[in-house]
């Protein structure tokens, strides 16, 4: 079985890289440039910035960046596929809201989510929502009719709720097994309901085995079909810098030796410090998984699912 990394990457999860923070309206095209080259000197070909809950104006701001880094610099344009929209319209509860600001938090609001569309124009690929907030649906179809894929994520919604935003077009599971608490009922939670849907859902997963452990991963691979499966890094600014304490926003963020990102009270992560290189490595050591596996995961799945293909699924 060959381990050699496969290096064309494909992310559609990104918030920051190499000290650059995609959600801080201060960063500037230089700084964006920056992270774009970096991430593909590290075997990334194609990514989606992400930008996450914050104040409506600051994410505004951050999408605004990204857009006019990606016209304006080829090399930019040439990684940055488009930008993926997480929030603000999640699930205030504690553990499902993660490391999202919950005061920015939102219920729906379809005029508050076509500003954020407008800030990106036709480079919004992808917009991460709660179903549970997403009455009749109307969010998710609003984006659907435009061109733009819908994923759930920190959300703890009841199975209709989920099937509603599916019936509207809905068609991705953000970090499953992410962005809900430690402790969840153990046998009706959001990822058993998350999984009743495999038929109709794709997932991602975080691969640096501590978002989703050895044994969690491999079950994942065994239950669900391998082409409705992708890897995203969910990296953060840390993301390449190595072992260290970060600033992110407010938050303070440690970064151990095992590359794990963990708020500064050590209750729970805060995005990823992990490459998809990293993720390549884990899978290819850990898991024990061939090239062509690895190769679907992180690689085919993403591309075929951005580009809205039929597979099956």
């Amino acid at each position: 079985m060959s381990s050699e990394p496969i290096l064309e990457y494909v992310d559609l999860q990104v918030n920051g890289y190499v000290g650059v923070d995609f959600n801080d309206p201060r960063t500037s095209q230089a700084e964006l440039l920056k992270a774009a080259v970096a991430l593909r000197n590290d075997g990334v070909q194609s990514a989606l910035p992400t930008v996450i809950t914050g104040p409506i104006e600051s994410m505004e701001t951050c999408i605004g960046n990204l857009v006019r880094t990606i016209h304006e610099h080829q090399a930019a344009a040439e990684v940055f596929a488009g930008i993926h929209i997480e929030g603000p319209f999640l699930s205030r509860v504690p553990g499902f809201i993660g490391a999202h600001p919950v005061q920015d938090a939102k219920d729906q609001d379809l005029k508050l989510l076509d500003r954020l569309c407008r800030a990106g124009g036709n480079l919004v690929r992808l917009v991460t929502l709660a179903p549970e907030v997403d009455e009749q649906a109307r969010m998710t179809r609003h984006c659907v009719e435009r061109g733009m894929r819908v994923a759930a994520g920190h959300t703890d919604a009841t199975l209709e709720q989920l099937e509603c935003c599916l019936d509207a077009g809905l068609s991705l599971f953000t970090h499953l097994g992410n962005g809900c608490p430690m402790l969840l009922d153990r046998h009706d939670n959001i990822m058993m309901r998350a999984l009743r849907l495999s038929d109709r859902l794709h997932y991602s997963l975080i691969a640096d085995g501590f978002h989703i452990p050895e044994i969690l991963f491999s079950n994942l691979l065994e239950w669900v079909d391998i082409d409705r499966l992708m890897v995203v890094s969910d990296a953060i600014s840390a993301a390449g810098l190595g072992p260290g304490v970060y600033r992110l926003g407010a938050r303070e963020v440690r970064i151990g030796s095992d590359k794990a990102a963990r708020d500064a009270s050590g209750e729970h992560f805060v995005g990823a410090a992990s490459t998809m290189r990293d993720a390549d490595y884990w899978l290819a050591h850990s898991l024990q998984l061939p090239v062509a596996v690895r190769r679907k995961l992180l690689v085919e799945n993403p591309m075929r699912y951005l580009a809205g293909q039929k597979d099956g699924a």
